[in-house]
């Protein structure tokens, strides 16, 4: 290796980093305020996918941006609540949009993970996500 990638790879260490960790729940809901003839406002259930992106300069021994336990946690924390719930009968979730399911985990979340960046929820048998950025 010559110098000048070591002193490459040494600026990189210090460069903010992303990292993501996802977990599925199972749950129903039901949307109230649709047009006739969607179906969303039936009773129905998703498998839903959620990841958790935090951002932040890698520091500590391991060079570490978050240690991904921490995200696991957060994502089992996640799970016990909403999974194989019926979402509208969960304070904060009574119209459970994709979008306020992802206002609703990042500040479930936040206060474990403070350098959280990034909420996504998808529904992937749908092709479906939504993705709430955080700053």
């Amino acid at each position: 290796m010559d110098r000048n990638f070591l002193e490459t790879l040494e600026s990189m260490k210090r460069r903010p980093a992303s990292i993501s960790r996802a977990a599925w729940f199972e749950a129903a809901h039901q949307l109230a305020q649709c047009k006739d003839g969607q179906g969303y406002t039936h009773l129905h259930g998703h498998s839903f996918k959620v990841e958790l992106t935090v951002y932040g300069v890698p520091e500590g021994p391991n060079g570490w941006v978050e240690d991904l336990a921490n995200l696991k946690a957060a994502l089992d924390e996640v799970r016990g609540v909403l999974d194989h719930a019926c979402l509208n009968d969960i304070v904060g979730l009574e119209k459970p949009s994709l979008e306020r399911l992802c206002a609703w985990i990042a500040a479930f979340v936040q206060p474990q993970l403070p350098k959280l960046s990034m909420v996504r929820v998808s529904r992937p048998s749908l092709n479906e996500s939504c993705t709430l950025a955080l700053d």
